[in-house]
């Protein structure tokens, strides 16, 4: 077979063969991509998870040039060229290919990464062991993408006789050299091993709720320098990475997602408090936020003019009991206000002897006084 290539080559025209060569690599590349392509169409309308249609999906457009780049690499011995441009020609296709096989390797993780968030599911009350997981998958991922191109261009590099020379000269001044990269390097190490420590220690994982700088919100994303927080209101926080292992803040969901909550009302000292309660507890069997764990009216406290009520509520999610604190707070106030208004908070003044009184007396004294002098 190769005598018959080579036989081949001779007849035609250098230049024209090696068109023929790339031509050749091109067309398996363009016929490999229809296949993807058609691959595609039948799975369009699934919406289920399939580990071969994430496959598809994430390698689909590297696979359209690594396989080409592979075929054209394999098919340059063929290649009708002068010892120089053969050397040339062969070099670049070789970090060519090497840059695109770096690009699949990136994207394969990420079929990875799909297979572990179809297993573990976000969208549940309980998904403790869910955010763990993903938090680590998180960082593992952007480490091994890292790692991948740091690699790449290592061996693209070092693939020069130049370099390669230059690097051995490095390597006698490997102690001086290390000193200087160190310091220079400090910050960036510390917020690697900082994230290095959350995703393993995890004092906050993906999807936490926490409270910081005084904001409540998620965790939608951590990097490798910085930490995103998704507040209430849509707004986004960037922490860096560190502020979590050096500042206090809250996680409300690192042990759970279960929560308490607390409505305070503030009413009138002649409150009926057992009806208060009955309402209380009809309104807390009716509502599906509560999860049955603990609901609770009593008086905390008592003012010079009011006493303050404090109904305490659990959910299974902070989100559910917010939601249920002003449900709860709502039907209350409704609920006095339609039936014992006078216990809502009144501000009393007693008047030992009020100003219409005092003038009434003061017109009967005149009236007497004038009838003695006209007598």
């Amino acid at each position: 077979m190769k005598n018959i290539i080579e036989s081949w080559a001779g007849k035609i025209n250098p230049l024209v063969w090696n068109l023929i060569i790339i031509v050749i690599a091109v067309i398996v590349g363009f016929i490999l991509k229809a296949i993807i392509k058609g691959i595609l169409k039948l799975y369009k309308k699934t919406e289920d998870y399939s580990l071969f249609r994430s496959a598809i999906i994430h390698l689909g457009r590297p696979m359209n040039h690594f396989v080409p780049l592979l075929v054209l690499n394999m098919m340059v011995p063929l290649m009708d060229l002068s010892k120089k441009n053969y050397a040339l020609f062969d070099k670049l296709v070789g970090i060519a290919l090497i840059i695109s096989l770096a690009a699949l390797l990136i994207k394969a993780i990420n079929v990875f990464e799909d297979y572990i968030y179809h297993t573990y599911d976000l969208n549940k009350d309980d998904n403790l062991k869910e955010r763990k997981i993903r938090t680590q998958l998180q960082f593992i991922r952007k480490i091994l993408a890292t790692v991948i191109i740091f690699i790449a261009i290592a061996v693209i590099l070092l693939s020069f006789d130049n370099v390669r020379r230059i690097g051995a000269g490095l390597l006698t001044g490997v102690g001086v050299g290390g000193i200087i990269i160190g310091f220079a390097a400090q910050k960036s190490l510390s917020n690697f091993l900082a994230g290095f420590q959350i995703a393993f220690t995890q004092p906050i994982r993906i999807d936490d709720v926490l409270v910081v700088e005084g904001e409540w919100g998620r965790v939608e994303d951590i990097t490798l320098t910085y930490v995103v927080l998704s507040i209430w209101d849509q707004r986004r926080l960037i922490l860096p990475i560190n502020y979590f292992l050096e500042k206090p803040f809250q996680n409300w969901t690192r042990i759970s997602s279960e929560i308490l909550g607390t409505v305070f009302l503030y009413m009138d000292y002649n409150i009926p408090l057992d009806a208060l309660r009955k309402e209380f507890d009809r309104l807390m069997e009716a509502s599906d936020l509560w999860d049955r764990r603990v609901k609770i009216i009593q008086v905390t406290d008592a003012k010079e003019t009011t006493v303050e009520l404090r109904a305490l509520v659990s959910a299974s999610t902070s989100g559910k009991a917010f939601d249920l604190r002003c449900y709860i707070r709502e039907n209350l106030i409704t609920f006095i206000r339609d039936n014992y208004p006078d216990s809502l908070p009144v501000s009393r003044v007693l008047l030992k002897n009020p100003p219409e009184v005092k003038s009434q007396n003061n017109r009967e004294v005149d009236q007497i006084a004038e009838k003695s002098l006209e007598r």
